[in-house]
């Protein structure tokens, strides 16, 4: 069984939730009216809990730059570097959610509905963590198709921090652990990450142009 406890609020609609079984595990939870101390199902947490990560953003650009709507979950699994059970859950929560329609096998991504979300919430959903100097893989504004675009102004430039990376910079951290491998094998899912990471970390004018760049690669 499980109990809400220390309703201590993380904003205006979330509250922790503790395992009565793992009393040191806390979670954070959806809630909209619970204020006080109550018996709550798994089946309730996992309603309550359900809701959008990283890799789901990843998983959405990467069927968003794809021709064809067939693509296999076990083919997503093995080019993001997660988990097929992972895949499985991330379909749902984006097809929950509204940014992804499956039907007989085919995964369309609600463009127009991503491109309004990446361009005014990505920022807020995903906030930019930074750290210090690394070894890793240039993003943001530090790679294309922004690079190119913008005069070096002599800082460290923003990296995802990889062991094999050859490039020092300031770490930024990926929207999913896998991104870095991910990227490297496919320049186009690398493009519309770094993208994502200079709508998430850049200045004004990076920002800006990112969000035009992305809708014109994903075709929103």
């Amino acid at each position: 069984m499980l109990v809400l406890s220390n309703p201590t609020l993380f904003g205006p609609d979330r509250i922790l939730a503790r395992d009565s079984a793992s009393p040191k595990i806390d979670r954070p939870v959806f809630s909209w009216h619970l204020t006080v101390e109550f018996p709550i199902s798994k089946s309730e947490i996992m309603i309550y809990n359900w809701f959008m990560q990283g890799q789901d953003i990843a998983l959405l650009l990467k069927l968003a730059i794809q021709n064809e709507p067939q693509v296999p979950s076990k083919a997503l699994a093995e080019s993001l570097f997660i988990s097929p059970s992972e895949v499985s859950k991330s379909l749902k929560r984006s097809a929950d959610s509204g940014l992804l329609y499956m039907s007989d096998g085919e995964k369309r991504v609600n463009r127009s509905a991503l491109i309004e979300f990446l361009s005014h919430g990505l920022k807020y959903a995903f906030p930019p963590a930074r750290g210090s100097l690394v070894r890793g893989v240039p993003t943001a504004a530090a790679a294309e198709p922004l690079k190119s675009r913008f005069l070096e102004d002599g800082d460290p430039p923003a990296v995802w921090p990889y062991v094999d990376g050859k490039v020092r910079g300031i770490s930024l951290a990926p929207l999913y652990k896998g991104a870095a491998k991910a990227a490297l094998l496919d320049p186009k899912f690398y493009g519309v990450l770094a993208l994502c990471d200079a709508i998430r970390s850049g200045r004004t004018r990076e920002r800006n142009l990112a969000i035009e760049l992305l809708g014109k690669e994903i075709n929103a």
